[in-house]
C-alpha cells in the first residue's frame, strides 16, 4: 500500500499543505522545528484516526484555526484508490471518512492502511517500563486482528468498571458486593483470555520475524529472544475438552501449523487459568483497590543472548533491538495482511553510526521494503548512503511551507512552532494499570 498525497490543513506548523509521495523512498528534508515530522503526523492520523505523538487533538490544531483537517489518497498492494479525510473541529470531535463514507467507529480504522512508525521515542521499547512493550504488542496484533482489537476495547471497558469497583469498596473501608464483582470478574475473563490466548500465538510467529530482522542490520552474531509467559515459564499445560460449547473465548490469532483441536485446548486452558488467577488472588485485589492480574499488568521479555535486554544491553544494543522489532513489525504485518504497511521514519538516523544506517537504507531501497517516507535535518543523511535518483526528497521550510527547491528554503520567513508532545500510544489510552 502507498499513499499517493496528502493535504493538510491546520495542523500545527501547517496551515495548507499538500504533499505528493513516490512509491518507494521519499525523505522529508530541513531544519528542525519546521514541521517535517507533522507531515508523518497527519499519514498516521488517517492510518490510526491518532497522532504517534500525542493522544489529545486540541494540541494539534494549529494555533489560530478553527479546523484541523487532513485528506489522503492510498493505493492498496492489490490495485484500486482510496481517499481518507479527516476533520477535527475543537468541541465537536473528529470525524472519519474512507471513499467519502463516514465511519461510525473510530476504531473501525484500525488495519484497513497498515503503518508502522520508527521514532526517536522506540528505546522505550527496550530500556523503560512494560507498558511501552504491552503498547506495541497491542498496536500490531490490533492492526491485524480486529477481533483481537474488538476483545481489547471489551476489556478495557469492563477492567475500568471492576476497578471503580474495587477502588470505591477500599475507600470505604467495605467489602465489594459479591454479586456484582462477580459478575464483573466473568465478563472481565472472556475477552481477557482471548487476547492472552491471541498474544501467545502472535509471539510464536512474531520471534522468526525478529530474528530475520536482527539479522539484516547487526554485524554480531547475537541471538534475539522475546518471550511472553502470562502463567510463568512452565507453560500452558493442555485441558481436557469435552465439547466445543463456546464457553471458552476465541481468538483471532493462530498459531502456525496449530491444528483447530490443538487451537481449542489452548484456549479453554488459558481461559480456566485466567478465572483461576483471579478467584486465588480475589482478596488481594480488594485489598489493593485494584484489579492486579491480567494481559493489563503482563510483560514482554527481550532478550539477547539469554539476557535481558533491559538490564544488560549497550546503548548500540539496544538502537539496533529497536530497530529490528520494528522491521519485525513490518515483516509480520505484511506477512499477516497480504498488504505492504506505510513505513514512516522520524529522524531515527541522526543517532545511528554509519554502518547502521547504511544496512538500513539497503533495506529500504530493496523490495523487502515498499513506501517508506523519512525525515532528516539533511539531506546528506540520506543522500550519503542512498542513490539520489532512487529517492523522492521533499523540502520543507519554516511555517511548515512544502517545497520543491532545496534554494528556496532560507527565502521563507521563520514561524512559531507548536513544541512536540511526549509519545502517546498509536492505540491511545492502551490497557495499562502501573
Amino acid at each position: 500500500m502507498i499513499i499517493d498525497r496528502i493535504h493538510i490543513r491546520g495542523l500545527r506548523a501547517h496551515n495548507d499543505s499538500t504533499v505528493t509521495f513516490d512509491a518507494g523512498v521519499n525523505a522529508i528534508v530541513g531544519p528542525n522545528g519546521v514541521g517535517k515530522t507533522n507531515i508523518l503526523e497527519a499519514i498516521h492520523m488517517l492510518c490510526l484516526s491518532r497522532s504517534f505523538l500525542t493522544s489529545k487533538d486540541n494540541v494539534i490544531l494549529r494555533r489560530g484555526s478553527s479546523l484541523m483537517e487532513i485528506e489522503g489518497h492510498f493505493t492498496k498492494d492489490a490495485g484500486g484508490s482510496q481517499k481518507v479525510r479527516l476533520a477535527f473541529v475543537p468541541g465537536e470531535g473528529k470525524k472519519l471518512f474512507v471513499g467519502g463514507s463516514p465511519l461510525e467507529r473510530m476504531t473501525d480504522l484500525v488495519g484497513r492502511f497498515p503503518v508502522v512508525v520508527f521514532s526517536p521515542d522506540d528505546q522505550r521499547l527496550t530500556a523503560e517500563g512494560p507498558e511501552f512493550r504491552r503498547r506495541f504488542m497491542d498496536n500490531i496484533i490490533s492492526q491485524s486482528s480486529p477481533v483481537y482489537l474488538d476483545n481489547l476495547l471489551r476489556y478495557r471497558q469492563v477492567l475500568k468498571q471492576r476497578n471503580e469497583l474495587l477502588h470505591a469498596s477500599r475507600r470505604a473501608r467495605r467489602t465489594p458486593d459479591e454479586m456484582v464483582l462477580e459478575s464483573l470478574t466473568r465478563e472481565l475473563v472472556m475477552p481477557g483470555a482471548a487476547i492472552i490466548a491471541d498474544r501467545m500465538a502472535f509471539i510464536e510467529a512474531f520471534a522468526k520475524h525478529l530474528d530475520d530482522a536482527h539479522q539484516k542490520i547487526s554485524e554480531v552474531a547475537e541471538k534475539p529472544g522475546i518471550a511472553y509467559a502470562p502463567f510463568g515459564r512452565a507453560g500452558i499445560p493442555e485441558a481436557d475438552i469435552d465439547s466445543e460449547d463456546g464457553s471458552f473465548p476465541k481468538g483471532g490469532i493462530t498459531i502456525p501449523n496449530e491444528s483447530r483441536e490443538q487451537r481449542a485446548r489452548r484456549e479453554k486452558r488459558v481461559f480456566e487459568l485466567y478465572a483461576d488467577q483471579l478467584e486465588r488472588n480475589r482478596r488481594h485485589e480488594i485489598a489493593r483497590g485494584m484489579t492486579l492480574y491480567g494481559p493489563h499488568r503482563h510483560e514482554l521479555d527481550l532478550t539477547l543472548d539469554g539476557h535481558p535486554v533491559r538490564r544488560f544491553a549497550s546503548q548500540g544494543q539496544h538502537r539496533t533491538y529497536g530497530m529490528a522489532l520494528k522491521l519485525a513489525q513490518y515483516d509480520y504485518m505484511q506477512h499477516r495482511r497480504e498488504e505492504r504497511p506505510l513505513l514512516l521514519l522520524d529522524d531515527v538516523f541522526d543517532n545511528l553510526d554509519p554502518a547502521r544506517i547504511e544496512a538500513f537504507l539497503a533495506i529500504l531501497g530493496s523490495d523487502a521494503i515498499g513506501q517508506s517516507i523519512t525525515t532528516a535535518a539533511r539531506r546528506e543523511i540520506v543522500h550519503n548512503h542512498l542513490d539520489p535518483s532512487a529517492c523522492r526528497t521533499i523540502f520543507v521550510a519554516r511555517g511548515g511551507e512544502v517545497l520543491e527547491d532545496e534554494t528556496s528554503i532560507e527565502k521563507v520567513p521563520p514561524k512559531a512552532t507548536a513544541p512536540r508532545e511526549e509519545p502517546a500510544s498509536p492505540l491511545a489510552d492502551s490497557l495499562t494499570n502501573d
